[in-house]
C-alpha cells in the first residue's frame, strides 16, 4: 500500500512538472511572438518615407461649411498599419529559438539580417516547427489585439514592446517577472 502511494505521488509530481514545462513553453512562445511582432512592425514603419502623408478624419461637411480633415503621417495611418499587420507574421520564419542556460526560458531572435551583415547565431536553434508555431501565434496576437496594435503604432511611442506585450496584454509578465509599475 505504501509503495503504491509513493508511486502515485511520484506520478502526480511528474505530471505537474511536465504541465509546468509545457505551460512555460507556451508562455515563452506568446511573449516571443509579441516581442518579434513589435520589432517587425517598428522596422516596417521605419521603412516608409516619413514625408508621405494621408488625409484622415471625416469627409463630411460641417454646418459651418468646413471639413474635419487632417494630414497624418502615412506610416502611422490606420490603413498603412493594417497593411503591415497583414504581412508582418510572414517574417517569423526569420527567427530562431534561443534558450537561456540559467533560466531555461526560450526566447526568439532574428537570425536573418536585414542589411546583409553577418549575425552571431551561436546558441540559436533552427526548427521549422518552432517557426511555424511562432508565425501562428503572431497571427493570433494580430487578430486578438488588432485595436491595441493600431492604438500603439498610430503614435510614436517609446517602449512599445514592454507597454504592449507586458502591460496591455500580459503576454510577457510571466517571462519577465517584473511588476507592471517597474517597466
Amino acid at each position: 500500500m505504501r509503495t503504491c502511494l509513493i508511486a502515485l505521488c511520484l506520478c502526480a509530481a511528474a505530471a505537474l512538472l511536465l504541465q509546468s514545462v509545457n505551460g512555460r513553453r507556451g508562455q515563452d512562445l506568446h511573449c516571443g511572438a509579441c516581442r518579434a511582432l513589435v520589432d517587425e512592425m517598428e522596422w516596417e514603419i521605419s521603412q516608409i518615407d516619413p514625408k508621405k502623408t494621408i488625409q484622415a478624419g471625416s469627409f463630411r461637411i460641417n454646418p459651418d461649411g468646413s471639413q474635419s480633415i487632417r494630414e497624418v503621417p502615412f506610416a502611422r495611418s490606420e490603413s498603412s498599419l493594417l497593411e503591415v499587420m497583414e504581412r508582418v507574421c510572414e517574417k517569423m520564419s526569420e527567427y530562431a529559438e534561443k534558450q537561456d542556460p540559467g533560466s531555461q526560458r526560450t526566447s526568439y531572435e532574428r537570425v536573418v539580417s536585414r542589411d546583409g551583415k553577418k549575425m552571431d547565431l551561436s546558441g540559436s536553434r533552427f526548427d521549422t516547427r518552432a517557426a511555424a508555431s511562432l508565425k501562428f501565434t503572431c497571427e493570433a496576437i494580430v487578430e486578438k489585439y488588432e485595436d491595441e496594435l493600431i492604438e500603439f503604432f498610430s503614435h510614436e511611442t517609446e517602449n512599445v514592446k514592454d507597454k504592449l506585450c507586458s502591460k496591455r496584454t500580459d503576454l510577457c509578465d510571466h517571462a519577465l517577472h517584473i511588476p507592471h509599475d517597474e517597466l
